[in-house]
């Protein structure tokens, strides 16, 4: 099973185990991590899922796509050339140990 690390904006850290197939989202919000809100529940819609991937990680995502690039340019935190998108991330089981840090506000 994968395993996602979030690194809060206290300086906590947080792994929690994941199933193929969810994205980093979906993850999040199942065990209480507060600092994703995912006010549209996953449909690419509010940017309240915003992420910074840790950059030894970035190059294997899945590239962004259009719509994930126009919605990051309203998130509430700096957007950074590492932001993304947790409900876009899918988890695979290449991505065991992905780490991203959480920003100190979604909206």
């Amino acid at each position: 099973m994968p395993t996602i690390i979030f690194n809060r904006p206290d300086n906590r850290s947080e792994r929690i185990d994941a199933s193929a197939g969810a994205s980093v989202m979906q993850v999040a919000t199942t065990h209480g991590v507060d600092e994703i809100v995912a006010e549209c529940g996953g449909n690419a819609m509010c940017a309240t899922c915003h992420v910074y991937v840790d950059e030894g990680w970035v190059a294997r995502l899945t590239p962004m796509s259009e719509e994930e690039d126009e919605l990051l340019h309203g998130v509430a935190a700096e957007r950074l050339p590492n932001s993304r998108l947790s409900c876009q991330i899918k988890i695979t089981p290449e991505l065991d140990g992905l780490v991203v840090r959480l920003p100190d506000r979604q909206i």
